[in-house]
């Protein structure tokens, strides 16, 4: 007995490589990785910088091969996933006109071109099973950051890096009060749902959890600018899911609330009246400056603006046009910065009016993502509205933490959204004279897709005598394969 030499039958063809890429991307293995890289991604945010920027570029390289770049371009029609694009781009652009040092332009680029991953993450999330296990795993990280809050607030020997407040084991105390306002209210619609069906341990689990966050922010440490994320989330939790009856207890419970944590906390006494000192002995004393601080930057960057209204200075030009505002008054009016702390500023300083309408049509675009029901309808929609009301006071989007996490919370919940509203049908590729279409299109010709794949091979063999066979009306085909 002989063994057949083996024959080499020469470099594979473009349609086999594309099959075989094609295989590989609906591997149950590589799809799997990407949500745990996914999970990783949240899990680390709170305690880290650098494991999240690793577990992005890991997550880039598994979520790649498989994604089906055909309709996944399909997809960029739609405003969500076009806009963070067109932002990068006109950043890219921006570098040509800008008056700023290239090492600045360069640097400028970085805080928008994360965005762009808010389109793989829509994509990958409305196919995977695993939009959830991102949450949970923000949710657990963040609530194991806030006990050990405690811990390092009674014992600073415990912190993991030198922070300059105290109960903040690591980054500083505005990420934290961001993260847990974000979680505190991301539970407040599940808190709703268990106790209106009864279900009295989950109902004390997350509210239990709710007051952790709350209290460290009451009497550990807190940002005035989650201050005022509160009262506008306050005030979208009762416009979306609750009665006038329950809004008016909603009101009267945070009046009692609020009255008990001023009486009771001298830190958050302390936070609300360092407003008005801060505001008079800015120009005196820079080191208790913030509120004149801002009013400072903010002043400037209006008169940057108006030179350059239509479109900016040019990426990364915002140093520079500080540089050029300095006086020798104050330290304050001295001061250069490179963020005017308002996004809208921020934006506007570099690209003018044409920045300003791409950032407010792409809050619009993700806004309206997340008008539906659902948990994570909800979640989207803390996580836009908790990013524009902070941005108010801060460039958020633009800053790493919070503009992690409004990626995150967009391109993750965006995705579980599409995927609740598209159906199981979207699961299955329905072609028209053997061309790929939409199937949402297809559906919206009078033609019902069904998620059962016995169903098409039952119903075609039984009308036309044979699986994939076309309508003589029509001349469509129904292909049961699976993307």
């Amino acid at each position: 007995m002989t063994a057949e030499p083996a024959v080499w039958s020469g470099p594979a063809g473009p349609q086999a490589l594309r099959a075989r890429w094609q295989a590989m991307g609906r591997s149950p293995a590589l799809i799997g990785a990407a949500d745990v890289l996914a999970v990783l991604i949240a899990a680390s945010l709170p305690w880290s910088t650098t494991a999240p920027s690793i577990f992005v570029g890991l997550w880039l390289l598994v979520v790649t091969p498989t994604i089906d770049w055909r309709d996944y371009g399909r997809q960029l029609a739609r405003p969500a996933f076009a806009l963070p694009f067109a932002f990068l781009l006109l950043a890219l652009l921006g570098t040509l006109w800008s008056d700023g040092t290239w090492a600045d332009r360069l640097h400028a680029i970085k805080p928008v071109a994360k965005l762009v991953l808010i389109p793989a993450l829509l994509y990958h999330f409305s196919r995977s099973e695993r939009g959830f296990w991102v949450f949970l795993g923000f949710l657990a990280s963040c609530a194991l950051l806030a006990v050990y809050s405690w811990i390092v607030l009674h014992d600073p020997s415990w912190k993991l890096t030198a922070t300059a407040s105290a109960g903040v084991p690591v980054k500083n105390y505005i990420d934290q009060s961001q993260e847990f306002t974000l979680c505190a209210f991301a539970l407040a619609l599940p808190a709703l749902t268990f106790r209106r069906r009864g279900n009295v341990v989950a109902t004390v689990v997350c509210v239990a959890l709710i007051l952790l966050f709350a209290t460290n922010m009451v009497f550990v440490a807190s940002a005035r600018t989650a201050l005022l994320c509160i009262a506008v989330l306050l005030g979208l939790l009762a416009w979306r899911h609750l009665s006038r009856r329950a809004t008016l207890a909603l009101l009267a419970s945070t009046i009692a609330a609020s009255t008990l944590a001023w009486t009771t906390s001298p830190y958050l006494r302390h936070r609300i009246a360092d407003i008005a000192v801060e505001y008079r002995h800015g120009h005196e004393d820079i080191s208790r400056a913030s509120t004149a601080q801002r009013l400072t930057y903010w002043r400037k960057a209006l008169h940057a603006i108006a030179e350059a209204p239509l479109t900016g200075h040019g990426t990364g030009s915002i140093k520079r046009q500080f540089e050029r505002a300095a006086t020798d008054g104050s330290s304050l009016d001295a001061e250069i910065v490179s963020n005017p702390h308002n996004q809208t500023l921020n934006v506007a300083m570099q690209w003018g009016v044409l920045g300003v309408v791409l950032l407010y049509a792409m809050w619009i675009a993700h806004l309206r993502l997340f008008l539906g029901e659902g948990l994570a309808a909800w979640i989207g929609l803390v996580a836009v509205v908790q990013n524009i009301a902070s941005s108010l006071l801060n460039s958020h989007l633009f800053d790493f933490h919070e503009g992690w996490m409004y990626v995150l919370g967009v391109g993750v919940a965006g995705g579980m959204v599409l995927k609740a509203k598209a159906g199981p049908h979207l699961l299955f590729e329905t072609r028209m004279e053997g061309e790929a279409v939409d199937p949402q299109k297809f559906l919206r010709a009078g033609v019902r897709l069904s998620a059962d794949q016995a169903f098409y091979s039952a119903a075609t063999q039984a009308a036309w005598g044979g699986a994939g066979a076309k309508t003589p009306k029509t001349g469509t085909t129904i292909s049961s394969s699976r993307r």
